[in-house]
């Protein structure tokens, strides 16, 4: 992989325009005051300002994002890591990410990159949109991912990878938080083939409370990848006390069947204590194995449990036989029982994904 690391003391001059690229989505105010409107917070930037992601800066009255060409992360994980299970399974993603994010969950498990700024983190990768899908093509590896930090925060690189990806006849998959207006993300679906949305619970006030944004423009987004058809899976990280309620739970799952249709795959994440949220234990497997049944009762015809390695819903099951469709142990895939046409192989049935 080639690859060369920068470090905060080998910043040139030269450097400066490869890594500084005008951000789209903003506005000039004024008086140099300009306004992002990437995300729903609509960050009013004043001169030598950042955003709330930390990554786009108010240069001489100009907004640049600061991570173009530098991520902090590139590495390679089967597909079911992000997680997708219909997206062909067991296939390996190049991923891409950076730093910074437009949410401040208190539970990150990558706040290390999530919570980041460039100017504070000591390395990051020297590659632009081409060298990154050169690199794929040169490690055999056909799906592009963004993953790692919260992806549309570095919109620009993102766009531009996902172009160039997408000329060279490479698959696009997004790992995102949802919270991003309607208008960039209408704009970035043409280039993505599927969209695995976190969704952190479903109230206002844990969105407010515990992650710092809101419900409502998550559901528009998840509503926009479904309608411009690129393929959507949903993940929700259960935290103990905070978003497990059964009522909760339920209110979502009922969301996703009227909204989104009963077969969109649901994963149940297990938490663990990490970031702020140590003093909180992990989630109990039954707490997990109730919300996946309250899914079922609900209508969702493919439910898994996440982060339990070995736990047999970790699996796809057929909704109309009930036999394993993809038997899974944890990353890994053991068996997979889906023929050349998308069809369970024992029933027949038209299982919804992608599989080959």
């Amino acid at each position: 992989m080639n690859k060369r690391y920068f470090f905060a003391s080998e910043k040139c001059q030269g450097c400066y325009n490869f890594f500084a690229k005008e951000a789209m989505f903003y506005q000039k105010l004024g008086k140099g005051v300009v306004q992002c409107e990437l995300c729903p917070k609509r960050c009013v930037i004043h001169l030598g300002e950042k955003g709330s992601c930390l990554n786009r800066q108010n240069k001489q009255g100009t907004l640049y994002s600061q991570v173009y060409n530098r991520p902090s992360l590139v590495s390679s994980d089967p597909v079911e890591k992000l997680p997708f299970s219909h997206y062909r399974p067991g296939v390996w993603c190049y991923n891409v990410g950076t730093v910074g994010c437009n949410l401040r969950c208190e539970y990150c498990h990558n706040w290390r990159l999530s919570q980041g700024d460039i100017d504070i983190v000591k390395e990051y990768h020297y590659l632009s949109p081409v060298d990154v899908v050169k690199n794929a093509l040169k490690n055999n590896i056909k799906i592009l991912a963004f993953t790692g930090n919260e992806p549309t925060v570095f919109y620009e690189y993102l766009y531009e990878i996902s172009r160039e990806a997408k000329s060279q006849n490479l698959e696009v998959l997004l790992n995102t938080n949802g919270f991003i207006n309607p208008e960039p993300m209408k704009e970035l679906i043409t280039f993505l083939d599927g969209v695995n949305i976190d969704l952190k619970g479903f109230s206002n006030k844990f969105y407010r409370d515990v992650v710092k944004g809101q419900l409502e423009p998550v559901l528009d987004t998840a509503k926009i990848v479904r309608e411009q058809g690129a393929w959507l899976e949903l993940v929700n990280l259960v935290v103990p006390t905070l978003n497990d309620n059964p009522r909760m739970i339920r209110t979502m799952c009922r969301w996703i069947y009227q909204n989104l249709g009963y077969d969109i795959p649901l994963h149940f994440s297990r938490f663990v204590p990490v970031y702020k949220l140590t003093h909180l234990s992990p989630t109990p497997l039954n707490v997990l194995e109730e919300a996946r049944s309250i899914a079922k009762e609900e209508g969702l015809n493919y439910v898994t449990i996440g982060n339990v390695a070995g736990h047999l819903y970790n699996s796809t099951f057929c909704h109309r036989c009930g036999n394993v469709l993809v038997n899974r142990f944890h990353f890994s895939i053991q068996e997979l029982n889906i023929t050349d046409e998308g069809r369970c192989r024992f029933c027949h049935t038209l299982i919804p994904g992608k599989w080959y």
